[in-house]
């Protein structure tokens, strides 16, 4: 698959790093010289300029890529790679470091896929750790493994299933359940699917796409 990376810094290498040992494609656009540079020096396709101008984004072949991610350090930049991302139909991620109020979350929330909070997974993995637990356990599984929330359309052949007899593939499973705006849980038994509910997987990443198509049917 065919990823466009914005933004080379500490999450941008990072996401880079493990999309291309997967053996993705990963276009990196970065307007800092010296960063730019090093994605060269690793091996990346680099577009050198503005991640939030349009004609530099138009470089990257958006039309060929699979999903796009807003991860410099500035939101509005993020957020306006997305909104172009979205023209082309790509998948986009958007990457927040700050605190943010609930009406600002909503707005950006509303135009992308997914947003993604690196700060509040850091304190995750300190929580853990001062708990007595194995974060590095953790890391070291999702390094192999892609984690994604799902949620399910109104048209969703999987409306009235059981979360329990999901027929995933084998090198995926279904975690955790949530209701609309409610928090997620292990599921019941006989919990049932419904439109607006959340699904949280862990997975191979080629098998998160065959459970996304699953979930969304003909529109995934």
């Amino acid at each position: 698959m065919r990823y466009v990376i914005v933004g080379f810094g500490r999450v941008g290498i990072r996401t880079a790093d493990l999309l291309a040992t997967e053996g993705h494609e990963v276009v990196v656009v970065e307007n800092d010289p010296a960063k730019a540079e090093r994605a060269r020096e690793n091996g990346f396709t680099v577009v050198e300029g503005d991640g939030a101008a349009t004609d530099v984004l138009a470089e990257t072949d958006l039309d060929a890529a699979d999903a796009v991610g807003g991860l410099t350090g500035d939101p509005e930049t993020n957020f306006a790679v997305c909104a172009v991302a979205n023209d082309h139909g790509c998948r986009t991620v958007l990457r927040i470091s700050e605190e943010f109020s609930e009406a600002v979350y909503r707005e950006y929330s509303e135009g992308v896929d997914e947003i993604i909070y690196p700060e509040q997974l850091g304190a995750a993995g300190a929580k853990t750790a001062l708990l007595g637990g194995d974060f590095s356990v953790l890391a070291d599984i999702t390094e192999k493994l892609s984690a994604a929330t799902l949620t399910v359309p109104d048209d969703s052949p999987v409306v009235g299933e059981r979360v329990v007899t999901l027929d995933v593939p084998e090198e995926a499973r279904v975690y955790a359940h949530g209701r609309a705006g409610e928090p997620m849980t292990i599921p019941l038994p006989r919990t049932a699917i419904e439109t607006g509910d959340q699904l949280a997987l862990m997975a191979r990443p080629d098998a998160v796409a065959t459970v996304r198509e699953m979930i969304h049917g003909a529109d995934a």
